[in-house]
C-alpha cells in the first residue's frame, strides 16, 4: 500500500494555502480607506469638527474684538457687550506701531528681531536634519542604528535641563588642556538663540524626517545610483523634491515654535533690546498690574500676521506632511 498525503480542498472565496495577491492587497487597502473616508466625512464628524471651531474660535475673536475697544469700555465692559456698549477704535493700533513715546511699546525693532532669530532657526535645523535623516536611512556606515536610537532618545530630555549647560558653554566655550576648542559665543547677538533652538529641534526634526525618507521606493536610489550620481546628487534631486511635503510641515512647526517661544529668549537673549524677540515684550506689556492690556491685544495680533502668512503660503503640504510615514505603498 502506498500513502497518499490527503488533499487540502480549496475553500471558496478563501485564501488557504496561499499567500494574498497583490490585487487582492489593493482591495483590501481601497476598502480601508473608503471607510476612513466615510467615517471622517460622515454628518456626525462634520457637526464635531464645527463644534470645536466655534468653540477655539470664540475666544480669539473676543481678544480681536477687544483691541479695536477704547481703553475705558475695555476696562469698565466685556467684549460680548459690544451691541449694548458699542465703540470702536484704531488707537490702540497706533499706539502700538506708530507712537513714538517713550512709554509706547514700540514694536518695531522687536518684530524684526523675532524675524531674524525665526526664519534661521527654521532653516538650520531642516537643513542639518534632513541631511542626517538621509545619511541614517540610505547610508550604511558603522553604528548607525545606536545614534539613530541616541538621538531618538534625547526628545526625552526636558528642555528645561539643558538651559544651563548651554549658558555655560556660551560663556566659557570647550577647552581641553590649555587648548581653547570652541570659542565662547557672544552674548547679545543671535548666534546664542540660533544654536539654543536648533539644538532642541533637531533630535524631533531628524525623527520625523527619517520616517518619510526612509520609505523613498529603493528602486529610485539603486537606478541613480546605476546612473553614477553620487549621495549629494540623490539628496539634492530626488530626496528633497519627494520630501518637500515633510519639510515643508516641519517649518511650519518649528517657524510657529520659535516665533511663539519666551523661555528660549529669556535666557538667551539677556534682556537686550537689540536682540529681544517679540514674545518678549508682549510681556512686558501687561504691566505690573496688567493694567494696560488694551495695548496687549492690539500686540497680540501684530504678532500674529507673520505665523499667518507663513501657515497659508506653506497649507498645501501641510496635510501631506502630517501623514507622511504613516501609511506604504
Amino acid at each position: 500500500m502506498s500513502s497518499v498525503a490527503p488533499v487540502e480542498l480549496p475553500i471558496p472565496g478563501g485564501t488557504a494555502g496561499r499567500a494574498p495577491s497583490l490585487e487582492e492587497e489593493y482591495v483590501e487597502a481601497t476598502t480601508k480607506t473608503a471607510r476612513v473616508k466615510r467615517n471622517l466625512t460622515s454628518k456626525w464628524a462634520t457637526v464635531a469638527a464645527l463644534l470645536i471651531a466655534v468653540l477655539w474660535t470664540i475666544p480669539t475673536f473676543g481678544l480681536l474684538l477687544s483691541s479695536f475697544r477704547p481703553a475705558t469700555l475695555i476696562k469698565t465692559t466685556g467684549w460680548w457687550t459690544i451691541f449694548t456698549n458699542p465703540g470702536l477704535t484704531l488707537d490702540n493700533y497706533k499706539d502700538v506701531l506708530l507712537s513714538s513715546s517713550a512709554s509706547a511699546p514700540q514694536l518695531g525693532q522687536y518684530f524684526v528681531n523675532s524675524v531674524a532669530i525665526s526664519i534661521p532657526a527654521t532653516i538650520f535645523p531642516l537643513v542639518l536634519a534632513s541631511m542626517a535623516a538621509y545619511a541614517f536611512a540610505w547610508m550604511n556606515w558603522r553604528g548607525r542604528d545606536v545614534v539613530f536610537v541616541l538621538v531618538f532618545a534625547l526628545q526625552i530630555v526636558p528642555l528645561q535641563m539643558a538651559l544651563i549647560p548651554l549658558l555655560s558653554f556660551f560663556s566659557r566655550g570647550i577647552t581641553i588642556g590649555n587648548a581653547l576648542i570652541i570659542p565662547p559665543t557672544p552674548s547679545g547677538t543671535y548666534a546664542q538663540l540660533w544654536f539654543a533652538h536648533t539644538a532642541f529641534a533637531l533630535p524631533l526634526a531628524i525623527f520625523l524626517l527619517y520616517n518619510f525618507i526612509s520609505q523613498v521606493p529603493g528602486e529610485v536610489i539603486e537606478a541613480a545610483r546605476v546612473d553614477g550620481a553620487s549621495h549629494g546628487q540623490i539628496f539634492l534631486r530626488i530626496i528633497i523634491p519627494l520630501a518637500m511635503p515633510a519639510l515643508a510641515s516641519f517649518a511650519i512647526f518649528q517657524f510657529l515654535w520659535v516665533w511663539n517661544d519666551l523661555l528660549v529668549a529669556l535666557v538667551f537673549s539677556g534682556g537686550s533690546p537689540d536682540v529681544a524677540p517679540l514674545t518678549q515684550r508682549l510681556a512686558e506689556l501687561t504691566g505690573s498690574r496688567g493694567q494696560d492690556w488694551q495695548r496687549l491685544t492690539a500686540a497680540a495680533f501684530v504678532s500674529i500676521v507673520v505665523p499667518l502668512i507663513v501657515f497659508f503660503s506653506l497649507q498645501r503640504y501641510f496635510v501631506r506632511g502630517l501623514l507622511a510615514g504613516s501609511t506604504k505603498g
